[in-house]
């Protein structure tokens, strides 16, 4: 059944389930900055992230020739925007509630579909151009900038917000070029090399058993989350498919208020409510323009 679905409805839903991943893995990373500090999580949870990967490739009849790259300056740009991406998410949740971090850093789809156009050569017009500028202006709201200016941990999701949209462009380029196996297998080895250097620098500590096993359910999560959100962004565009994550805005919601507690304010929830109906209205634009 899975077969007879269109490339759209198959990236929808290859994005639907793998923010829903993401989210789950995020909030055990966020679990773990309590002890850990963001390269530790890098090395120790990407440790695990080759195991699907693994498992994939054993499945699959090109073996090892699924990791070859034909497009070896584009797969290395995209794995060192992957790995800056995961540290400023990682950090972003040191400072900041689950679902308020989530919110900024899903700016994203919103400054990938701005850079749909010079970037990618994907029709923009000025009806989505608004939506953006709706989209910034909710996150604005959310961060409330005083006399003092924006609080500095509030850079951390933007940066990873910016670095995200950045890589899925990178990603949109290598659609004629590598497998998403192949994409995924670069971009997790830049993270775990990423945290290696951290190490020796910020210290690190040996996990506990049950640590590990929050690292092997983060690591195999992340993995799993990022395949699909690749096959997805091979198979579709990136206005088109991007507006979908913001389902992992709920999850969010949910994760942080049944673990941490927190409940946002009501500019928070004005907030991310822009940012959302920007990349909804964004996603009606493209349907309407693809009929």
């Amino acid at each position: 059944m899975f077969s007879n679905l269109s490339n759209g409805a198959k990236g929808a839903l290859c994005m639907i389930v793998g923010g829903l991943l993401l989210t789950t893995q995020d909030g055990i990373s966020k679990w773990l900055t309590a002890d850990f500090h963001s390269g530790e999580i890098m090395f120790y949870r990407g440790l695990f992230t080759f195991v699907p990967i693994i498992i994939i490739i054993a499945a699959r009849t090109g073996g090892m020739r699924e990791l070859r790259t034909r497009n070896l300056k584009g797969t290395t740009i995209r794995a060192v925007l992957g790995a800056a991406t995961s540290i400023f998410v990682v950090v972003s949740f040191i400072y900041l509630p689950l679902a308020d971090a989530l919110a900024i850093i899903f700016l994203s789809p919103i400054m990938l579909t701005a850079m749909s156009g010079p970037m990618l050569g994907e029709p923009v017009g000025w009806r989505r151009w608004l939506a953006v500028f709706v989209g910034f202006a909710g996150v604005m709201l959310m961060v409330r900038p005083s006399a003092e200016g924006i609080p500095y941990y509030y850079f951390f999701p933007l940066l990873a917000a910016l670095l995200s949209a950045l890589r899925d462009v990178a990603t949109r380029r290598l659609r004629n070029d590598d497998s998403s196996v192949s994409i995924l297998f670069y971009s997790m080895v830049a993270g775990v090399l990423a945290g290696a250097i951290s190490m020796p620098m910020f210290g690190a500590q040996w996990p506990t058993l049950a640590q590990w096993g929050l690292f092997a359910a983060a690591g195999i999560l992340n993995s799993l989350s990022h395949l699909l959100t690749i096959q997805a962004l091979l198979w579709a565009p990136g206005g088109t498919m991007a507006p979908f994550r913001y389902l992992s805005l709920v999850w969010a919601a949910v994760m942080g208020y049944a673990i941490w507690g927190d409940v946002p304010d009501s500019y928070k929830l004005a907030g991310a409510a822009l940012v959302v109906g920007a990349g909804l209205f964004i996603l009606y634009r493209e349907m309407r323009l693809r009929q």
